[in-house]
């Protein structure tokens, strides 16, 4: 079956963004779709997929996470779909945790190809929750992609000291948003930001990233 998108801004965008969910929330969750809107506004065409779990979910398969590199297919096959709907411009790939992670192992692949210009990671999991030693950074070492990574200062899936040690690629570049959680939410109370603020940055980033490495 073709893959199903949803999607944001417009067709004659001159970039289109690729974004997958994170383990456990759809392509539609609040999340999701406000970071889509945010893109959207700053000018790209953005396409929002789900890997077949959370798909069967919307028809009462309760359906675990597998495991992100049995979905690599999966993306490889959207990115295919996609192209097969007439999207002919740059592609960045992404996603949301689990997504971008998905994302990030499939790209070089696609890079090499010339199918994608970059890789946008939204709250990337470096480590599940209090088990820094279960890394899950091991391609990133070598990522010849270029590469955004979006990580709030409190995310528990890899803080600003952790992700330090890690030794990433010269390809990656991590933008830190203050306060935020894994979803990349502030709390203003303490920040002084809102979740609408983070946005805006990351969509001005993104904005400008692709300027630099799109030709």
């Amino acid at each position: 079956m073709p893959t199903s998108f949803l999607f944001d801004g417009f067709d004659t965008a001159p970039v289109t963004i690729v974004l997958a969910h994170g383990a456990g929330a759809s392509m539609d969750s609040p999340s999701m779709t406000d970071t889509a809107k945010a893109l959207a506004t700053a000018g790209f065409q953005v396409a929002r997929f789900e890997f077949h779990y959370m798909a069967a979910r919307r028809y009462g398969q309760r359906k675990p996470p597998p495991r992100a590199e049995t979905v690599n297919p999966e993306y490889i096959k959207a990115i295919a779909d996609l192209r097969a709907r007439g999207v002919a411009g740059p592609l960045i790939i992404g996603g949301k945790s689990m997504g971008g992670r998905v994302a990030s192992m499939v790209a070089d692949e696609m890079f090499a190809k010339g199918e994608i210009s970059g890789l946008v990671c939204l709250g990337y999991p470096f480590h599940p929750p209090a088990k820094p030693e279960q890394l899950r950074t091991k391609h990133l070492a070598d990522l010849k992609t270029p590469t955004l990574i979006f990580q709030g200062t409190r995310d528990a899936f890899g803080t600003k000291e952790e992700v330090a040690t890690y030794g990433l690629s010269k390809a990656i570049e991590v933008i830190w948003l203050e306060d935020g959680d894994h979803d990349l939410k502030p709390r203003k109370s303490v920040s002084g930001f809102s979740t609408a603020d983070h946005l805006k940055t990351l969509a001005g980033t993104v904005k400008a990233w692709t300027g630099r490495i799109v030709s």
